[in-house]
């Protein structure tokens, strides 16, 4: 048998079971406590049922509660009181309020609640009826009183209710209650979602990954040249003791540059991921505040968690946004910016080799950032991530095909020609319309029309079939498209046509000639700018051959056109009078609006003089090879308007039977 000392289970009447402590000194055991414990049980029960009758026979007799009395006609209240059914009248107002019972009889039953309460027994069988209100409307009967008496009727008028002193306190405080549970709401809410009204000082920055990304180098293509430099970096995170030992320091920012959509923040990733250290990422625009100091603020708590987490790389995508060149303080600048940017600098100058943390920034505007953010010691590195070439282009391909259902037929280096200037973001998207591509049309796998057609549709806009060409409008551009592109082929250098089309695409497309480029090209000759010319008039002069006449069709060529002859003679020292010169424009800072010339009006006259010369002579030139070719115009422009889409391969074979080089 366990000591009494020791712990027992016990097991009370709700079927639980508890353990019983070990007694302490002073305090009595055994029956005592059981008895404590009923008689604590029993104060509960007593005052809960006290409470809650109380309040029963405050609502139902002495008050008059209006909306639980049942209102009967006037008549039958005199009647009521008649066949004895009301014993009590209350005056209450313009009210009569009848009850079943007396005084007596409420003192009776407050009696039977007592032993209720202490017998904890209801009785079977309790008659309610009596218990029922009966309310009517006075009226002026001067036999309402007499007849009270005559019944032996208790009757009374009762006094007005006056607020009490909980009633001022709701009708006090209730607004301000309710005013402060609505601000802690709101509070909360925008603690969640915009990290708090007062919060400005934290930083956005995302742990995008604690451990990996998820990202890798073999999963970026085309950027060879980048990943090289960049796998430096990993390998310092990976094993720095390697390049301390040695002497080497490693820098403390490396700047990603390249066009949009390049995938710089896919690189920034890749490293994080081949490290295999926390990534943080931020954009330059989440450390802009309307709060002065808030943007700097961020800077230094985001360089603090990346400490804490070192080694790690923190990425601040779109770093232009805070780091723009400081304005004179003669001139004006924004405060809050600078401040962020001084910040910024001197948190980078608080790094060492030893800290554990990089710092990846990217932007596509490297010309407008301070210099002292790409002074050595910051952002000494700077790694370009430019647009693929043609390689590099076919290696992306192939990275987004890679779990698609390709037909045997996709020939991918085509669709890379096909894509020359295109980033990686480009061709994604098409990888991705290709597929969607070939679901709307129920193929069984995708194939090398839906990639072309995706191409299409990133290049010219979506197909427009729905909008009507009137007919001679469908002849003529018909033709427009025949003279570009039988221009393109009486052209040496020009790039092979791919496809000629007159279904309108876009917004302002009736058709389009598309040349797919061989190989990639970084330098044009002056023969071959003016060969671009020359396809670019080739629309209008096959209208002015057929019709005797042009139209507004070619206002897109002759503006592309002009540009290029006017960069020819301005930028590339490409005319006669100023053959090794450049006549540059100020830049004004504001897209969509030009900056002052550094050149005389005379020079600018002979600009313009110069520029139409040329172009009415390119135009001369390509006017006569259409009216050599006409035979073969025609019958190309013949076979448009049948087949209103000619391939790269049947236009070629029509213009070798039918045109003259």
């Amino acid at each position: 048998m366990e000591d009494n000392n020791q712990r027992q289970l016990l097991e009370t009447s709700d079927g639980k079971q508890h353990r019983k402590k070990e007694a302490e000194p002073g305090l009595h055991t055994g029956e005592n406590n059981n008895n404590s414990k009923k008689k604590f049980t029993f104060s509960i029960w007593y005052f809960i049922i006290v409470f809650i009758l109380i309040i029963i026979f405050n609502n139902l007799f002495f008050s008059s509660h209006l909306n639980e009395a049942i209102s009967i006609d006037y008549s039958q209240f005199k009647e009521y009181i008649n066949d004895g059914r009301i014993v009590q009248v209350a005056f209450d107002g313009d009210q009569y309020i009848g009850y079943g019972f007396t005084k007596q009889d409420v003192a009776a039953a407050v009696q039977t609640l007592h032993e209720i309460a202490e017998t904890k027994q209801i009785p079977s069988t309790i008659d309610t009826t009596a218990i029922v209100a009966y309310q009517t409307y006075m009226i002026d009967d001067p036999t309402f009183v007499p007849l009270l008496d005559e019944k032996g009727v208790e009757y009374y008028a009762t006094e007005p209710a006056e607020p009490s002193v909980f009633s001022y306190l709701i009708s006090a405080l209730g607004p301000v209650i309710i005013f402060l549970i609505f601000y802690a709401w709101l509070s909360r809410k925008m603690a969640g979602g915009a990290q708090g009204v007062m919060s400005f000082s934290q930083n956005k920055s995302k742990l995008v990954a604690e451990n990996d990304t998820g990202i890798r180098f073999a999963d970026v293509a085309g950027e060879d040249e980048a990943k090289a430099e960049l796998e430096e970096v990993v390998d310092f995170l990976k094993n720095p003791a390697r390049y301390t030992e040695m002497g080497a320091r490693i820098p403390k920012g490396v700047l990603l540059v390249g066009p949009p959509g390049t995938g710089k923040t896919l690189l920034a990733k890749a490293v994080a991921g081949e490290a295999g250290v926390p990534f943080f990422r931020m954009s330059g625009a989440d450390f802009v505040e309307m709060f002065v100091g808030g943007g700097a603020a961020r800077v230094r708590d985001l360089c603090k968690q990346g400490k804490e987490k070192s080694p790690c790389i923190i990425f601040i995508d779109e770093i232009d946004a805070i780091g723009r060149k400081r304005s004179d303080a003669s001139i004006g600048g924004n405060d809050e910016r600078e401040q962020t940017l001084n910040q910024l600098l001197v948190e980078m100058d608080g790094f060492d080799s030893r800290t554990g943390v990089i710092i990846l920034g990217a932007t596509n505007r490297a010309e407008v950032l301070d210099p002292a953010l790409l002074r050595p010691g910051r952002f000494d590195r700077q790694v370009l991530v430019d647009k693929p070439d043609l390689d590099g282009r076919e290696a992306i391909l192939k990275i987004h095909t890679k779990n698609m259902k390709l037909d045997s037929g996709v020939n991918l280096r085509k669709i890379a020609q096909g894509a020359a200037g295109l980033a990686g973001a480009d061709l994604a998207n098409i990888c991705n319309e290709a597929a969607l591509q070939a679901v709307r049309l129920r193929h069984e796998s995708v194939t090398q029309e839906d990639f072309e057609e995706a191409i299409e549709k990133s290049i010219a806009g979506l197909q427009r079939k729905s909008r009507v060409l009137d007919e001679k409008e469908r002849i003529r551009v018909a033709y427009h498209e025949t003279g570009h592109a039988l221009t393109a082929y009486l052209t040496p250098g020009s790039s092979p046509v791919s496809k000629i089309s007159i279904i309108p695409r876009g917004f302002g497309a009736l058709g389009y000639t598309l040349q797919y480029p061989t190989e990639d090209r970084f330098l044009l000759s002056e023969s071959e700018l003016l060969g671009s010319v020359d396809v670019m008039l080739g629309g209008r002069a096959a209208e002015e051959v057929i019709f005797d006449d042009i139209s507004t069709g070619a206002s897109n060529d002759i503006s592309r056109a002009s540009d290029t002859v006017r960069q020819m003679i301005t930028d590339y020292g490409m005319s006669e009078k100023f053959r090794n010169m450049t006549l540059p424009k100020t830049n004004s800072g504001i897209e969509g609006v030009s900056g002052g010339r550094e050149y005389s009006e005379a020079t600018q006259q002979y600009i313009d003089n110069e520029t139409e010369k040329i172009l009415n002579n390119r135009y001369s030139h390509v006017l006569e090879n259409l009216k050599t070719n006409r035979e073969a115009l025609e019958t190309i422009a013949k076979a448009l308007l049948e087949k209103e889409v000619l391939e790269g391969n049947e236009f070629e074979a029509l213009a070798k039977q039918f045109a003259v080089k």
